[in-house]
C-alpha cells in the first residue's frame, strides 16, 4: 500500500510538472497552431508513457493516464485536448489488443481517455469560457472522469462481473483519487505562477462570492445529498436482500441435513463403519453457496459429521437453550473464518450449524454497490451540469441586469428603469418593478399608515384570544395570573387554561418560533389544536402527540413550538405533565423557596410526524405554586448584551414568594424591564402563575 502511494504520488506530480512546463513555456503569447498541436502531442506521450509505466499492485497497473488529456484540454486550448486524448487512447487500444498490455481494460481505458481529451475540449469553450478552471472544479471533473473509466469495465464485461469487481476494487479509489489530486495541484500551480492564487481565495469569502458560484454551491451540495441518500438507500436494500438470499440458502441446506441425521442414524446402528465415512465425506464435501458448510452436532455440540469431525464448537455464541424448530442467526470466526451462521436444533436433539463466509455474502451488495454508485455519480454530474448551464444562460444572466438596475433602486434612485427583455417572463418582471417603483413613489406614507393600522388591529385579535379573566365561579381550589408582553405589534408566545372536566383544569404555555404575524397565526393555530384536544380528556402526552402531527401536516414554513402542558386534578392536587423543548418550570413548595424543576424535555411540536412524548407527575399541597413562563424571560438582554438569566428569575421570584401570584408576575415583570433598562425587548415575555390552595 505505502509503496503504492509513494509511486502513484511520484507519477501523478510528474504529471503536475509537465504541465506546470508547458504552460510556462506557452504563456507569452498566442497559441498559434503549432503550439497547439505540440502540447497535445506532448501530453498524448504523457498518457502513453503512464500507460506503459503504470503501478503495480494487487496484480494489477494502476495509472494517471487521463490527467494528460484532461490537463490540455482545459489549461491550455480544445484542440490539445482532444489531440492528446486520441493519441493516449488510440494508443491504450492497440497496447492492449496487439501486445497484451491490460488488455482485459483495453476498451474501457481507450474510451475513457478519447472522451476525457474531448470532454476537456467541450468545458473549456461552452462552461469556463476559455478561463482556467479552479482546483475544486478541477479535481471534480478528474475524479469522475476516473469514474466513467471505472463504470465502462463493468459495462464492458457483463458476463465476467467477478472479475470486473475484482478490476474496479482494486483500481478505482487510487485512480479516482491521485487523477482528481493531479488536476487540483495543477490548477493551483497554475493559479500561483499566474498571480490569481490570493484573487481566488480571496473568492472564497462569502461577501465576494457571485450569485452563479453561490448557486453552484448550493446545487453541488443538493446533488451530492441526493446521491448519499440515494446511494445510502439502495446499499441498505442490497444489504436486506444480501442476507435474506444467505438465509434461504442456509434454510434449504438445513433441511437437506435432517435427512443426512436420519441417514447418519441408521447406518450409526449398523455399524457399517466405511459406509458411514463415505457419507461423512459426502457431508463435508456439500457446500452451502460456494464456499459455505454444513455441520452436524450432538448435545454436547460435538461435531459428528462435516469437516473436522469430533471438533467441538462450544465458543461461536450457540444458543443452547434454542428450541426446535426455531433457528437462531450469529456472526461467528468459524475455523479462522469469519461466517455467517444459522444454527437449529432438531427434535432429535442434533445441532445444524449451516455457515457461508461473509464476504461471499456481499460479494455481489459490492458489486452492485460500485456499479450503482458510479452510475449516480455520472448521472447527477450530469444533471448539475446541465441544471448549470441552463441556469447561467436562461436565468443567472438576465438576474445579474435586473439585480444591478435594483441595487440603484435600493440605493434611492426611483427612477431607474429596469429593461431586461430577454423573454416574456423578465419582460413582465422589469414591467412589473417599474410599476411597482412608480406606486411606491405615490405609496408609501399610504402603505405605513395602513401597516401600523393593521398590525394594531391584529395585536387586539391577540390579546382577546388569550383568557384575561382568572377566576372561575363558585371555584376557589386555585389562584392564576398570567401574563403576555410581545416584543413587536403581535407575537408568538401564548398562555391558556381552561376545565377539561368538572375537577380537573389543564395550563398551557406554549412559544413559537419566530416572531411578528407569521408566528402570530401559527400561535393562533397551535392554542386552537392544544385546547380541542385537552377538552377531550386525553392524557398530556397523547394532548401532544395529536397535536404535534397536527401541527407538522403541511408545515410548509418550517416552524416550530415550544410547549408545556399540566393538568391538574383539584381532588387530588396531581398534575400530570409533558414539556415539548419548554423553558424548565418553576415550583414553591408550601413552606419553602422557588426552585426549578428540570423535568425531562422531548421534542418540539410540529417538528416531524408521529413523534413520542412523555409524561411527569407532581403533587400539589395546600400553599404550593406553579410559575411556566416563555424565553423571552430568562434570555431578556440588558445594553451590554448580557442575558436575565434564571438565577435573577429565580431570585426575583423569592423575593415576591410571599404575595399572590397576581402580584408575583408584574413584580417579575418590572424586574426584568428594571435589568434591561434601555435595551429593546427583542422577544415576547410571557409568565403564568398557579397557587394551590385547596382541595375539591
Amino acid at each position: 500500500m505505502l509503496y503504492m502511494i509513494l509511486k502513484m504520488s511520484s507519477i501523478t506530480a510528474v504529471m503536475v510538472a509537465i504541465t506546470i512546463l508547458l504552460w510556462l513555456w506557452s504563456r507569452n503569447g498566442k497559441l498559434t497552431a503549432v503550439k497547439k498541436f505540440i502540447i497535445g502531442l506532448v501530453f498524448g506521450l504523457a498518457a502513453i508513457a503512464s500507460t506503459h509505466f503504470g503501478v503495480d499492485y494487487e496484480n494489477m497497473v494502476i495509472n494517471v493516464r487521463d490527467i494528460a488529456p484532461l490537463s490540455a484540454g482545459l489549461f491550455f486550448d480544445p484542440v490539445s485536448g482532444i489531440i492528446a486524448g486520441l493519441v493516449g487512447g488510440i494508443e491504450r487500444y492497440i497496447a492492449g489488443t496487439y501486445f497484451g498490455v491490460g488488455s482485459y481494460t483495453r476498451i474501457a481505458c481507450s474510451v475513457s481517455t478519447c472522451l476525457a481529451g474531448f470532454l476537456a475540449a467541450l468545458f473549456n469553450v461552452k462552461l469556463f469560457k476559455g478561463r482556467k478552471p479552479s482546483a475544486f472544479y478541477t479535481f471534480f471533473i478528474g475524479a469522475v472522469m476516473e469514474v466513467f473509466h471505472m463504470y465502462v469495465v463493468f459495462i464492458t464485461h457483463r458476463a465476467d462481473m467477478k472479475m470486473a469487481f475484482y478490476v474496479v476494487d482494486t483500481c478505482s479509489i487510487p485512480m479516482i483519487i491521485f487523477t482528481g489530486i493531479g488536476m487540483a495541484a495543477s490548477s493551483l500551480a497554475i493559479y500561483a505562477l499566474s498571480g490569481k492564487l490570493k484573487e481566488g481565495i480571496k473568492r472564497l469569502k462569502v461577501e465576494s462570492r457571485s450569485i452563479s458560484t453561490r448557486f453552484q454551491v448550493w446545487l453541488f451540495i443538493c446533488t451530492v445529498g441526493m446521491f448519499i441518500l440515494t446511494f445510502a438507500f439502495s446499499y441498505k436494500m442490497q444489504t436486506q436482500t444480501a442476507i435474506q438470499d444467505a438465509q434461504n440458502t442456509m434454510t434449504i441446506n438445513s433441511n437437506d441435513a435432517k435427512i443426512y441425521i436420519d441417514v447418519f442414524e441408521k447406518r450409526s446402528n449398523e455399524r457399517d463403519s466405511m459406509d458411514l465415512s463415505d457419507f461423512n465425506s459426502f457431508i463435508a464435501h456439500r457446500h452451502v453457496g460456494e464456499n459455505g458448510s454444513i455441520y452436524i452436532l450432538d448435545q454436547n455440540n460435538e461435531i459428528v459429521l462435516g469437516e473436522n469431525v469430533g471438533v467441538t464448537l462450544s465458543n461461536i455464541g450457540l444458543q443452547q437453550n434454542t428450541e426446535p424448530g426455531s433457528p437462531a442467526y450469529f456472526d461467528a470466526d468459524i475455523f479462522g473464518e469469519e461466517c455467517y451462521c444459522r444454527y437449529e436444533k432438531t427434535d432429535k436433539g442434533y445441532g445444524i450449524l449451516t455457515t457461508m463466509p461473509r464476504e461471499e455474502i456481499y460479494r455481489a451488495r459490492k458489486t452492485s454497490a460500485y456499479e450503482t454508485a458510479f452510475a449516480d455519480i455520472l448521472l447527477f454530474t450530469l444533471i448539475f451540469i446541465l441544471i448549470y448551464v441552463l441556469v447561467q444562460l436562461i436565468i443567472v444572466n438576465n438576474l445579474d441586469r435586473i439585480n444591478a438596475s435594483l441595487a440603484k433602486i435600493t440605493r434611492g434612485d426611483l427612477d431607474e428603469v429596469v429593461e431586461v427583455n430577454a423573454s416574456s417572463e423578465f419582460t413582465s418582471l422589469s414591467n412589473d418593478i417599474n410599476l411597482t417603483v412608480n406606486a411606491l413613489k405615490g405609496y408609501i406614507d399610504q402603505a405605513e399608515k395602513r401597516i401600523e393600522e393593521e398590525l394594531e388591529f391584529a395585536r387586539a385579535i391577540q390579546e382577546a384570544a388569550l383568557p384575561r379573566v382568572f377566576t372561575f365561579p363558585n371555584r376557589d381550589e386555585i389562584e392564576l395570573f398570567a401574563s403576555m408582553d410581545p416584543a413587536k405589534e403581535v407575537g408568538g408566545d401564548f398562555y391558556d387554561f381552561s376545565f377539561v372536566d368538572m375537577n380537573k383544569i389543564a395550563f398551557v404555555i406554549a412559544d413559537v418560533s419566530g416572531k411578528g404575524i407569521p408566528a402570530a397565526l401559527f400561535m393562533m393555530r397551535c392554542k386552537t389544536a392544544i385546547k380541542s384536544l385537552a377538552e377531550t380528556g386525553i392524557s398530556p402526552a397523547e394532548i401532544f402527540e395529536k397535536a404535534n402531527n397536527a401541527l407538522a401536516e403541511g408545515n410548509d414554513a418550517c416552524m416550530f413550538v415550544t410547549a408545556w402542558i399540566g393538568i391538574l386534578d383539584l381532588e387530588t392536587g396531581k398534575m400530570q405533565c409533558a414539556n415539548a423543548g419548554h423553558e424548565y418550570p418553576v415550583i414553591k413548595r408550601a413552606n419553602g423557596d422557588f426552585e426549578l424543576l428540570k423535568d425531562k424535555h422531548d421534542a418540539m411540536l410540529a417538528v416531524m410526524e408521529g413523534m413520542p412524548f412523555s409524561e411527569y407527575e407532581l403533587q400539589f399541597n395546600p400553599g404550593d405554586k406553579l410559575f411556566v413562563y416563555t424565553d423571552g424571560v430568562p434570555e431578556a438582554i440588558d445594553i451590554r448584551e448580557e442575558q436575565y438569566g434564571t438565577k435573577r428569575m429565580t431570585a426575583a421570584l423569592n423575593r415576591l414568594k410571599d404575595k399572590s401570584v397576581n402580584d408575583i408576575l408584574p413584580g417579575v415583570r418590572e424586574d426584568i424591564r428594571s435589568f434591561v433598562g434601555e435595551a429593546e425587548q427583542f422577544d415576547d415575555i410571557t409568565m403564568l402563575g398557579m397557587e394551590f390552595r385547596h382541595t375539591t
